[in-house]
């Protein structure tokens, strides 16, 4: 199947949503945690979160054009402050529930069966039951106006997270944080443990850290 821009551009709107969701394949998924001027908390589920830099540590994550119900983006706008919280196979129905249409004003905290976590320092309410929870201030927004969505740049101020799911070199094991990704709007996976490799260089081949015989 060969497709252009105007085929594309052509089809019906479900599957074409339905292609280019799911067209680059795996995607991480994280529940948005965030906060109303008032004091309303707001729970989503979001597959464009992507890293930006280490140090400072940012995060960036696009956002859909806004809608009248759109209460994360303005709770965002608003108090500056969100959370990111990992998506795991124990909660990802209630995870998926929180992509519906809710009116304004709703918590899908409430509505979606899922419990607020707070801490001391953050004001943005975590979801209690992800193993990775991340709280963020905005350090910039950016709205693009190619389609109407809005690019929100994220610095990192807190980590809150199991113990055995961080290695001694520092990074995540997602295996044992129960981690799901997402491809499209509906699909949900477990991911494993390919391999891990050395760092690439260029006089040098790339071998496996985790032993050639165990993956």
């Amino acid at each position: 199947m060969v497709l252009n821009d105007q085929q594309i551009a052509g089809m019906d709107k479900a599957q074409r949503t339905a292609l280019m969701n799911s067209i680059t394949g795996y995607k991480p998924l994280n529940l948005l945690g965030t906060i109303s001027a008032n004091g309303r908390p707001n729970v989503c589920i979001v597959s464009s979160v992507f890293h930006m830099g280490s140090n400072p540590a940012l995060l960036g994550m696009i956002m859909r054009p806004p809608r009248p119900n759109n209460d994360s983006l303005c709770n965002i706008r608003d108090t500056r402050s969100y959370t990111l919280n990992n998506v795991t196979a124990d909660h990802y129905r209630e995870a998926h529930q929180t992509s519906a249409s809710y009116p304004s004003g709703v918590s899908e905290f409430e509505q979606c069966g899922l419990e607020e976590y707070y801490h001391e320092d953050h004001k943005a309410p975590f979801v209690a039951s992800s193993f990775i929870k991340i709280g963020l201030e905005v350090a910039q927004i950016i709205d693009i106006e190619l389609n109407g969505t809005t690019l929100v740049i994220g610095k990192v101020v807190h980590v809150i997270i199991n113990d055995n799911v961080v290695g001694e070199d520092g990074s995540i094991d997602h295996v044992i944080a129960n981690s799901l990704a997402g491809s499209g709007l509906d699909g949900y996976f477990q991911p494993r443990l390919l391999d891990r490799l050395t760092y690439a260089k260029p006089d040098k081949p790339v071998k496996s850290l985790i032993g050639e015989d165990d993956h």
